[in-house]
């Protein structure tokens, strides 16, 4: 099997069909012999924050001499991104490899697995075979029915915050969405929860106790920004004082006092995690398309948030960064996203906007979008094309001498990134 065919064979099942469950993939593991029992994870669900959170983490874990591996989606540029050990994506010939041993086992079965299914399953086999000795585990969506939750007992199981998206499968309030959120507690291990939400809050802590599991929470308090800047910021949180990321973003630090807290908590576990190393691999965690640098020249911001309080962090970040100025946005969303409410944050930060069509079956049209920013009183030019909206976008910016803020689906940034 090459890696072309292995990537054919992933993708060719459409997980929007399938019942959620933790079954296909229960048997799916067996068959292989059950790697995922062979592993330690750090287990991390959330709607917003998770990837920045695991970056981080990760790379925190690597400096601390730990082999890590890293699985998160999607992907942004590389398939091969979704499983990393020690930074480094898995190879090619790696995930043919694998794949080649676990098509028959998956074809064998009478409910197939579904596409999910099949990459957490191959992640598995993978981290086995590279010898992690400790796996940051990303959920996909939820928690409770996510692929992910078939592992027995992480060392921490993370909770970064708990907003409404995917309301169609979690839920249509924060309490229901922490609900499915929470089936990631194990009995008897740590739980730390990093959001804002009260009621969410109630409902992990109180499936915490019912699990006997201790319950651990950010205290945001805490954390005093001392300086921040498109170079990076400084903080210090509890006692630990000139904590540097260079992660961009309003909301970073709060994700970084999230990890902070994950780390005490491993290290009260049995983990040695030297101090010189969090700062290191805080500082040297890269994540792309939240709210990432792209070009200096004009200056050009991609950030990939798609849900209302995503949105709402990225327009605080704007105005954080660039406070009097208003940037040119370029925007483009789907169509089952909240584009109405998107389109009212975006009118707080600029006055002029570019919509582009995402290349997705479920995109919004640049036409449509365009109206409603206009009915947001942004004045709005539609330009369908991916490579003619950017283009068109960065020469307006130059013109209005401007930044360029590109903001509305995590679809656009290999597109986007191509004609930089």
């Amino acid at each position: 099997m090459t890696y072309e065919s292995a990537l054919e064979y992933i993708h060719k099942v459409n997980w929007t069909f399938c019942k959620p469950g933790l079954e296909r993939i229960s048997e799916l593991c067996e068959k292989l012999g059950n790697p995922q029992d062979k592993l330690k994870f750090i287990h991390v669900a959330g709607t917003n924050g998770k990837g920045s959170f695991c970056s981080m983490l990760s790379s925190i874990l690597t400096d601390a001499g730990y082999k890590t591996g890293l699985y998160t989606s999607p992907y942004i540029k590389s398939f091969n991104e979704r499983m990393r050990v020690n930074g480094e994506n898995i190879p090619n010939d790696a995930l043919a490899k694998i794949t080649e041993r676990v098509r028959p086992i998956a074809d064998s079965m009478t409910d197939k697995p579904t596409e999910f299914e099949l990459i957490t399953a191959i992640a598995f086999e993978y981290f086995l075979e590279a010898g992690c000795e400790v796996v940051v585990l990303e959920a996909g969506m939820g928690g409770r029915l996510d692929s992910t939750n078939i592992i027995k007992t992480p060392s921490l199981s993370v909770i970064t915050g708990i907003a409404l998206d995917h309301t169609d499968y979690l839920g249509d309030t924060p309490e229901k969405i922490a609900a499915e959120k929470a089936g990631i507690i194990k009995s008897g291990v740590p739980i730390l929860y990093g959001g804002d939400s009260q009621s969410a809050r109630e409902v992990i802590e109180s499936r915490a106790k019912d699990a006997g599991s201790p319950f651990f929470e950010v205290d945001y308090s805490a954390l005093q920004i001392k300086s921040f800047s498109l170079e990076g910021s400084e903080f210090s949180y509890k006692a630990r004082g000139r904590v540097k990321i260079n992660l961009l973003g309003e909301y970073q630090p709060r994700n970084a006092a999230i990890v902070l807290e994950a780390v005490d908590i491993l290290r009260s576990c049995g983990m040695n995690i030297p101090e010189d190393a969090v700062l290191s691999g805080l500082w040297r965690a890269e994540w792309h398309a939240r709210f990432e640098i792209i070009s200096r020249d004009p200056l050009v911001i991609f950030d990939g948030a798609h849900n209302p309080q995503g949105i709402a962090s990225a327009v605080e970040s704007v105005k954080r960064y660039f406070k009097d100025k208003r940037p040119l946005v370029l925007t483009g969303v789907l169509r089952d996203k909240d584009y109405r409410f998107i389109a009212k944050k975006l009118s707080e930060i600029a006055d002029e906007a570019v919509t582009l069509t995402p290349a997705s079956p479920r995109a919004l049209s640049a036409e449509e979008y365009a109206d409603v920013l206009s009915e947001n009183g942004v004045k709005t030019t539609p330009v369908s094309n991916i490579k003619g909206a950017f283009l068109f976008a960065k020469e307006r910016a130059r013109e209005l001498n401007t930044p360029l803020v590109c903001l509305g689906s995590l679809y656009t940034y290999v597109d986007i990134i191509d004609f930089v």
